[in-house]
């Protein structure tokens, strides 16, 4: 499945520009100039093939009470797939992936208390096949938003 224009204006809005109103696909058929239906229908075919991986609201949250921190991983290799299954367990755990250097998987933890900040990465470090864990606490966020224009 290849974008069309279509998709693309759709796309652009679902990054930045919905509305924060009751019928937000209203919204966006309305400033597309198409239906409600053709909107969702086409945000569930494009999340079907892989474009959307989630519909959802972006919140700020260190506004919330809550702080982050990234976590690198240094995992026996066999255990990968196993480790990073436990890790994604956690609802706390926004995104985690995996790359090619020493420390192989990389996730980010949300949480409003370090207590459970410590608590989470505790048991990760006590999962077999975790070698080590640094824990880069954010002091200050700089950027927390990314958006990919699509033309």
């Amino acid at each position: 499945m290849e974008l069309n224009a279509f998709d693309k204006q759709l796309l652009n809005i679902l990054q930045g520009g919905v509305q924060f109103v009751p019928k937000p696909y209203v919204a966006m058929a309305e400033e597309l100039g198409v239906s409600e239906d053709r909107v969702i229908n086409r945000l569930q075919e494009l999340k079907e093939a892989g474009y959307i991986r989630k519909l959802g609201a972006f919140f700020n949250s260190d506004k919330l009470g809550y702080s982050g921190t990234l976590v690198a991983a240094k995992i026996e290799p066999a255990l990968v797939s196993e480790v990073a299954n436990r890790i994604n367990a956690y609802p706390e755990v926004t995104h985690n992936y995996q790359r090619t250097c020493g420390y192989m998987l990389w996730f980010t933890i949300i949480t409003n208390c370090d207590e459970r900040r410590r608590q989470i990465l505790t048991d990760i470090r006590a999962l077999p096949g975790v070698i080590r864990l640094l824990d880069l606490y954010s002091q200050k966020k700089y950027k927390i938003n990314v958006q990919f224009r699509l033309k």
